[in-house]
């Protein structure tokens, strides 16, 4: 019986005998002198890990194989893990893999999307949005809410001297930078945060950078103090403007602590050591020398306005009783220049600054996202406001407002 036949009659790879397998192994042993059988490289394994073929060779199978159903039954000298490392499984085609990285690069590209919007957004919050390009630039600067000295951060109720000055600088050191807005909304506040805010707007301009200030709906006292030495003061006719003075707060708590039964004892170096305390009123001296204090840092006030307005002392001395003044009627008086809202004083900045055409327009302070979650208004966020301005707040000596 010859090979093709034998495979023939064989139908099931288990009713074959030991004995007949070790037949079969020796015979590919000898036929191929010892060596294994070579393995068709067109062999795939089945679910037994056997190899098939899809088609024969036109003389049967070679020495060595024992076919039977397309089913391959491998020697007993080939190692099974040889034989699994032959059946590789065909690569992924070029297109396939083309096709299959497409998500992952689109993945990819939207989370790098996502990720400069983000950082675009949050330099444009920080002001830095405009600082982008060569072209001539107006700076706009906010001060809004109480002016005084301190680390307090903005967009909190309160413009700290020390960032309106930082922002003062920053615009002064960017060359593109022609003019400067400050666009204010401030009740006042201390005259030592004011006098810092001029001396910046004042080496601003030596710089040859114009200032002009645009009033919101209040800038009084201590925000037109920091108003009166710019370039130019537009203002609304409603805006609350003026109260040129000095004032020094005191409290007198005496009466209320010998209600609660509480005493006080004060040992001091100095007649004037504890001028001020809650625990007791103003002796005359004290009074007097209250005055003295506040009639010099009004001085100092009337000087910046008369020089900065370009008036004579005694015309300002002659508006400068505390009043408020309208728009209108501060215009009348010559405490403003024109009229307008935050885009004419822009404009007019860009004029002052030799600018031609439309400026950029760069909001060196506006309040960002982060700054309106510090002050949502949270218990948290009010008690670290509190904290911050209780040096001004609670003062033992007072407060001196301008």
């Amino acid at each position: 019986m010859n090979d093709k036949n034998m495979n023939q009659e064989v139908t099931n790879p288990e009713e074959i005998s030991g004995d007949e397998v070790l037949e079969n192994s020796a015979y590919n042993i000898s036929a191929h002198n010892g060596r294994e059988p070579p393995i068709s490289g067109e062999g795939i394994p089945d679910s037994r890990g056997d190899f098939s073929y899809s088609h024969s060779s036109p003389n049967g199978p070679s020495p060595g194989e024992t076919e039977h159903q397309g089913t391959l039954f491998e020697a007993p000298g080939i190692n099974k893990n040889e034989s699994d490392s032959l059946s590789m499984s065909p690569a992924l085609s070029p297109q396939n893999k083309k096709r299959s990285s497409i998500p992952y690069l689109l993945v990819i590209l939207a989370l790098l999307a996502v990720i400069l919007v983000s950082i675009a957004a949050i330099f444009y919050g920080f002001g830095f949005g405009a600082d982008i390009g060569t072209s001539d630039k107006v700076a706009v600067i906010y001060v809004q809410g109480t002016i005084l000295s301190g680390n307090v951060p903005a967009g909190l109720g309160y413009a700290t001297s020390e960032e309106i000055s930082e922002n003062i600088r920053r615009a002064v050191a960017d060359k593109n930078v022609k003019a400067i807005v400050l666009r204010i909304n401030s009740p006042g506040g201390s005259p030592a945060a004011a006098q810092e805010i001029v001396e910046e707007i004042k080496k601003a301009q030596t710089q040859k950078v114009h200032v002009v200030v645009s009033m919101g709906d209040l800038a009084a006292s201590a925000a037109y103090y920091i108003s009166a030495p710019t370039d130019y003061i537009i203002a609304n006719p409603s805006t609350s403007t003026g109260s040129i003075g000095v004032i020094w707060v005191f409290q007198n708590m005496s009466a209320s602590y010998n209600k609660d039964g509480i005493e006080y004892y004060i040992a001091k170096s100095g007649e004037f050591k504890d001028m001020g305390g809650t625990w007791r009123g103003l002796t005359d001296e004290e009074k007097e020398y209250a005055d003295s204090v506040v009639m010099e840092s009004y001085e100092d006030f009337v000087t910046e306005v008369s020089e900065g307005r370009n008036m004579t002392r005694g015309d300002v001395k002659s508006l400068a009783d505390g009043r408020i003044y309208t728009g209108s009627r501060a215009k009348e008086l010559g405490l403003v220049d024109d009229f307008g809202n935050l885009y004419d004083a822009i404009d007019k900045a860009a004029e002052l600054g030799g600018i031609t055409g439309e400026p950029k327009v760069v909001y060196m302070n506006r309040v960002s996202l982060s700054k309106m979650l510090l002050g949502s208004g949270t218990g948290e966020s009010n008690e670290t406001v509190e904290q911050f301005i209780s040096y001004f707040e609670e003062s033992p000596y007072g407060k001196i407002l301008a």
